[in-house]
């Protein structure tokens, strides 16, 4: 089962990942996050200022490579994987005091001189269908700016019957996730 009234032990998690990690993708455009806009998902794109110079560069960095940016209490990553294409993660959310399990694998990275982060999609041991990618950049003026980029769409029941409270905590996530990042 998917949902549990307290977080899953560390074997029903291992178990999940492991069964996860054979699956395929839910959804065709594999890697579309990267530039692309789908019409037939709600597709979504923040961004914010986190900081200015190296040292905020590098701590943005590491925020990403830690899963550091997911908001604790309601949210945990298990494994913390390495930023690795082709990494399975499960992706722990906590919402009315049940934690769901969905699973994502890695789908690309980024790590370039000024640009770094990655994208993970959506498995069939989660509830939506999509991708979504993290990253920062630093601009020539020193600036480091925090992106999520996503295109998702309902994939299993619940999620369709409780769309309109998925977008909320969508929302939710991204404007916690910015909160994070910024503060650091």
């Amino acid at each position: 089962m998917r949902i549990s009234i307290q977080y899953p032990s560390k074997t029903t998690l291992d178990h999940f990942h492991q069964q996860e990690k054979q699956l395929p993708y839910t959804y065709p455009e594999i890697g579309a996050s990267a530039t692309e806009t789908l019409s037939n998902y709600d597709n979504d794109y923040n961004h914010t200022i986190i900081g200015q110079g190296e040292e905020a560069w590098q701590k943005a960095k590491q925020a990403l490579r830690d899963w550091a940016h997911f908001p604790p209490g309601w949210t945990k990553i298990y494994p913390i994987a390495p930023l690795e294409k082709g990494e399975v993660v499960v992706v722990m959310i906590r919402l009315w005091g049940i934690w769901w399990k969905n699973s994502s694998r890695i789908v690309y990275t980024w790590d370039e001189p000024n640009k770094f982060g990655f994208a993970y999609g959506t498995l069939p041991g989660h509830f939506e269908a999509g991708e979504e990618v993290f990253w920062v950049e630093k601009n020539d003026r020193g600036e480091v700016s925090y992106h999520i980029r996503a295109f998702s769409k309902p994939r299993f029941w619940m999620a369709k019957l409780g769309y309109p409270i998925a977008r909320l905590y969508q929302r939710k996530f991204v404007l916690e996730s910015m909160k994070i990042m910024v503060n650091g």
